[in-house]
């Protein structure tokens, strides 16, 4: 497996997997969500809304409020935003930086960035990235 990271359920890893490769060749995106409470875990792909959905992601805004809505009503908190690289390496880019830290501090503070890089509809690897002194870092 492409992401064989044990802090993250394999179920978690199939299905963030299976939603990168099915939007192959557009960039796919979402979030995973954790409920410390019960222990649960919810992968919510959401659709690219990008303009330039081959070459970037973004959340469609009113899909993005219904995931923040729905996480606070059940106790769950974003634990990770995920998205995938068509046909290049899963690096933190310049955009998904501007992205995610516009103002040089994190859009979501402690929240890690999860990138796929997807070759020919199948995922070769991910990446982790988290805000440690200043940037993304793996």
């Amino acid at each position: 497996m492409p992401w064989s990271d044990p802090r993250w359920p394999e179920a978690v890893r199939r299905e963030v997997i299976q939603h990168l490769e099915s939007c192959y060749p557009l960039e796919g995106c979402g979030v995973i969500l954790h409920a410390p409470g019960d222990g649960s875990w919810r992968v919510c792909p959401l659709r690219n809304a990008s303009p330039r959905p081959v070459h970037a992601y973004a959340f469609a805004p009113e899909e993005w409020l219904a995931v923040c809505v729905q996480a606070e009503t059940r106790g769950e908190q974003v634990v990770s935003v995920f998205h995938s690289h068509v046909d290049g390496p899963p690096t933190f880019s310049s955009e998904d930086r501007s992205l995610a830290a516009p103002a040089g501090h994190p859009l979501l503070p402690g929240v890690s960035y999860l990138i796929a890089s997807v070759h020919r509809g199948c995922v070769s690897w991910v990446s982790e990235y988290v805000w440690r002194d200043g940037d993304f870092q793996t």
